[in-house]
């Protein structure tokens, strides 16, 4: 039923690699901006990257800076987050999200649909 489907959540050690995917589902991405946000357990969710139409665009947040890279697909209709590095904090569920108001924002007011959430946990 959601327009979009994340995948490639699990555990991981600290120090290891995660690749997230978000693709359409009979939701077509190619003019639309993506962003990744995560929520930890007792926290806020919180922007994490984005990435424009064209995947000529990206922010990120300080805190992921270096580690994780966003990147598209349009031929396959899907939107990647590459995390490597991992660190503890990092844990949460991770959220992709598309939305046309804006290229590339880090804002949950930027975008209209959202995926289910992909867990990640980095174990200690």
């Amino acid at each position: 039923q959601l327009p979009l489907v994340e995948s490639g959540g699990g555990l991981v050690q600290p120090g290891g690699s995660l690749r997230l995917s978000c693709a359409g589902s009979g939701f077509n991405l190619d003019y639309l901006g993506i962003g990744w946000f995560r929520q930890a357990p007792g926290k806020e969710r919180e922007a994490v990257s984005c990435i424009s139409s064209r995947g000529d665009l990206t922010n990120y947040v300080d805190s992921v800076k270096g580690r994780f890279t966003a990147s598209r697909d349009n031929a396959k209709n899907t939107v990647y987050l590459q995390m490597n590095s991992l660190k503890p904090e990092d844990t949460a569920v991770y959220y992709c999200a598309a939305g046309g108001h804006a290229p590339c924002g880090l804002v949950e007011i930027d975008y209209d649909s959202w995926g289910q959430g992909t867990q990640v946990t980095v174990s200690t």
